[in-house]
């Protein structure tokens, strides 16, 4: 149970890097949100694989190459994951893009990224 807890709150943090840059790009560069999105997944996985590996999974031991294929293995799923999913939310429902993004990333995350990241990448 701990672990899970440790990987909500990286989680949270690396979602806050993602949401941060997300909305920067969209509101202040004017970058298209598909993209921006893209931007922040890329940023948010980078900072989640880097405190994921040593605090949450206490997997400092295994050879961060091994690790980092592994983990970007997932993380590609979860990047596909969620730029379709704020895409079809946003486009197709209507909804706002950040609502979108925050419905995406908690289904996502739950559901998918743990699972697989605890299973698979720091096994």
């Amino acid at each position: 149970m701990l672990t899970f807890l440790r990987s909500q709150a990286v989680s949270l943090i690396a979602s806050g890097v993602d949401f941060l840059v997300t909305i920067f790009a969209v509101e202040l560069l004017g970058i298209w949100y598909v993209a921006a999105t893209v931007l922040g997944t890329i940023s948010g996985g980078i900072t989640h694989f880097s405190i994921g590996r040593t605090w949450v999974f206490h997997a400092a031991h295994g050879a961060i190459p091994t690790q980092a294929t592994k983990y970007f293995l997932v993380w590609s799923g979860s990047f596909l994951l969620n730029a379709s999913g704020v895409f079809m939310f946003t486009h197709y429902l209507g909804l706002n893009y950040i609502f979108s993004k925050v419905t995406i990333s908690l289904l996502v995350g739950f559901f998918y990224n743990f699972i697989l990241q605890k299973r698979y990448v720091f096994n």
